[in-house]
C-alpha cells in the first residue's frame, strides 16, 4: 500500500506536534507538510497536493472553513479532515458543505484519528457518534418526507452524497454530467426538506 500522504494544519506549534507525533510512528502514513493558517494551508495544499489535509477550523488570517473551500475549489479531488474542538452543528453542517469529507473532535484517541484519515484518504465520509448526533439532533424535524418519495436514481445519488462524494465524483460514478448529478442533488435535498448537504451526509 502507498503511504498516505498528509498535510497537518494548525495555528498552534504543540497541537501540530502533537498531530505529527501521532501520525508518523504509522507505517502507511507519513507528513509532507504543516501549515499555521488557512492562508499557508492553501498555498501548501496546492503545492504538495497531499492524500489528505488535517485542518484546524479556529485559525487566525483565514480560518478553516474558508481554507476547506478555497482547497476544494482549487482541486475537487482533495480529501479534508476537520479536526476541532467544537461541536457545534452549524460548524458541523458549515464545514461538511464547505467540502470537508471527514470532521473529527480533537479530544479524540489516537487510533480514531488514524481511521478517520485513512477512510478520508479512500473518499469516505467520516463522522463519529458523537458528530452524527448532534446533526441528527438539528436535521431532526417534524414533518420530513421520507426516502420514499426518492426515484430510483435519487437513491443512487443519495448513497454517494451520503459517502462525501462532490457532484463531479456522483457523475463519474453513475455515468451522468455534472450538471445532471447537481440537479438530483438539489431534488434529494428538497424532497427531504434539506437545506444543506450536510444534513444529508448525516
Amino acid at each position: 500500500m502507498d503511504e498516505i500522504r498528509v498535510l497537518v494544519v494548525d495555528d498552534h506549534p504543540l497541537m501540530r506536534q502533537a498531530i505529527c507525533t501521532a501520525i508518523e510512528i504509522e507505517t502507511d502514513i507519513t507528513v509532507i507538510g504543516e501549515a499555521r493558517n488557512g492562508v499557508e494551508a492553501v498555498a501548501q495544499a496546492q503545492t504538495l497536493r497531499p492524500d489528505v489535509i488535517v485542518m484546524d477550523l479556529l485559525m487566525p488570517i483565514k480560518d478553516g472553513i474558508q481554507a476547506i473551500a478555497d482547497v476544494r475549489a482549487a482541486d475537487p479531488e482533495a480529501h479534508i479532515l476537520a479536526l476541532t474542538r467544537s461541536l457545534d452543528p452549524d460548524k458541523i453542517i458549515a464545514t461538511l458543505e464547505a467540502g470537508a469529507q471527514g470532521y473529527l473532535f480533537k479530544l479524540t484517541q489516537r487510533d480514531e484519528l488514524l481511521r478517520a484519515i485513512r477512510e478520508v484518504s479512500q473518499g469516505y465520509a467520516f463522522l463519529p457518534p458523537a458528530v452524527a448526533q448532534k446533526l441528527v439532533e438539528r436535521m431532526h424535524q417534524p414533518g420530513t418526507a421520507g426516502v420514499e418519495s426518492l426515484t430510483a436514481r435519487e437513491m443512487a445519488v443519495l448513497r454517494l452524497i451520503g459517502k462525501g462524494l462532490s457532484n463531479k465524483e456522483i457523475a463519474r460514478a453513475l455515468v451522468l454530467s455534472e450538471a445532471t448529478a447537481r440537479v438530483h442533488a438539489h431534488n434529494i435535498l428538497g424532497k427531504l426538506g434539506f437545506e444543506h448537504r450536510g444534513q444529508v451526509i448525516a
